[in-house]
C-alpha cells in the first residue's frame, strides 16, 4: 500500500479546512494537525499539517490527485512545483523501516500520525533545500566576479533584496519549530515518540536541518561582504565627486584671480 507525502503550499488554512472536512468525512484535530478518514468503510488515513504538507495512507495515486485538487482553495502561497515523498507500507510482527517500506505492527491512527510528522518535516525540508540550492546557484559567480573584476554586477538595491530573501528564509525555518524540532504532540503521547525518532533518523531530518542552516549562514555572510563592498564603492564615488568639485572650485578661483589681475 502507498504512503505518500505532498508539500503543496507555504501553509494551509487549517480552521476553514477542518470545517470543510467535517462534512466530507470523519475528522478530528490533534493540536493543529487534521486527521480524516473517508466514509467508504476502508480504514485509510489523511493527515493535514499547517505548514502545507498532507500525508495519505492507503490511497491510490488517482485518489490522491483528486483530493489534492479539492485542497487548493485552502492553500496559502501555493508552490509552483509540488514536492512528493513516496513510501510503501504493510503490517507485520514489529515496526521497521528499510528501502522506503514501512512495516507497522497494527492499524493504529496515532502510530501513523507519529510517522507522518517525520515524513511531513522531511518533505518540507526538501522544499527549503531546493530553494536554497537555487539561491546558491544564482549567487556562486559573485565572489569570482569580485575577485576578477574588482566589482560586482549587482546594484545596492539588488544586494539588499537578496540579503532580505535569505534572512526571511532562515527566519521561516527557525521560527517554524515544528519543522525542525520534536513536535509538541509528543509531550502528550511520549509512548509514540520512538516511532517518530526512527523515521526521523531514517530520513536524516536533523542533519539536513543543521546543514540547511549552515548554508543559509554562508549565503548571508556572502551578501554581507557584497554589501560592504558596495558601501566601499559608494564611498569611493563620493570621495571622487568631492575631489572633482574641489578641483572645479580651485580652477574657478584661479580664473577669477587671473582675470582680476588682467
Amino acid at each position: 500500500m502507498r504512503c505518500t507525502g505532498y508539500c503543496t503550499a507555504s501553509s494551509y488554512d487549517i480552521p476553514r479546512l477542518y470545517q470543510f472536512l467535517q462534512v466530507a468525512g470523519t475528522s478530528q484535530l490533534f493540536r493543529d494537525v487534521i486527521h480524516t478518514q473517508p466514509k467508504d468503510g476502508n480504514k485509510r488515513d489523511i493527515f493535514y499539517f499547517p505548514y502545507g504538507v498532507v500525508l495519505f495512507w492507503g490511497f491510490t495515486e488517482d485518489e490522491e490527485k483528486n483530493l489534492l485538487s479539492n485542497l487548493r482553495k485552502f492553500e496559502r502561497e501555493p508552490l509552483n512545483k509540488i514536492e512528493i515523498d513516496e513510501f510503501s507500507f504493510a503490517y507485520g510482527d514489529k515496526m521497521k523501516i528499510e528501502e522506503d517500506e514501512i512495516i507497522l505492527q497494527k492499524k493504529d491512527t496515532l502510530t501513523k500520525l507519529a510517522i507522518s510528522y517525520a515524513i511531513g518535516q522531511s518533505v518540507k525540508l526538501t522544499v527549503f533545500e531546493e530553494t536554497i540550492s537555487r539561491t546558491i546557484d544564482s549567487s556562486k559567480h559573485l565572489p569570482r566576479e569580485l575577485a576578477v573584476r574588482g566589482k560586482i554586477p549587482l546594484s545596492r538595491r539588488e544586494t539588499s533584496r537578496k540579503m532580505g530573501e535569505i534572512f526571511l528564509e532562515r527566519n521561516f525555518i527557525n521560527l517554524h519549530t515544528e519543522i525542525i524540532d520534536t513536535p509538541e504532540f509528543f509531550w502528550e503521547h511520549s509512548e509514540l515518540e520512538a516511532f517518530y525518532r526512527r523515521m526521523i533518523h531514517y530520513l536524516d531530518v536533523n542533519k539536513r536541518g543543521e546543514l540547511l542552516n549552515r548554508r543559509l549562514n554562508l549565503l548571508h555572510e556572502l551578501y554581507e561582504i557584497l554589501g560592504n563592498e558596495l558601501n566601499h564603492q559608494q564611498s569611493s564615488r563620493l570621495e571622487m565627486t568631492i575631489i572633482i568639485l574641489i578641483v572645479i572650485e580651485v580652477v574657478l578661483a584661479l580664473l577669477r584671480d587671473l582675470f582680476h589681475l588682467i
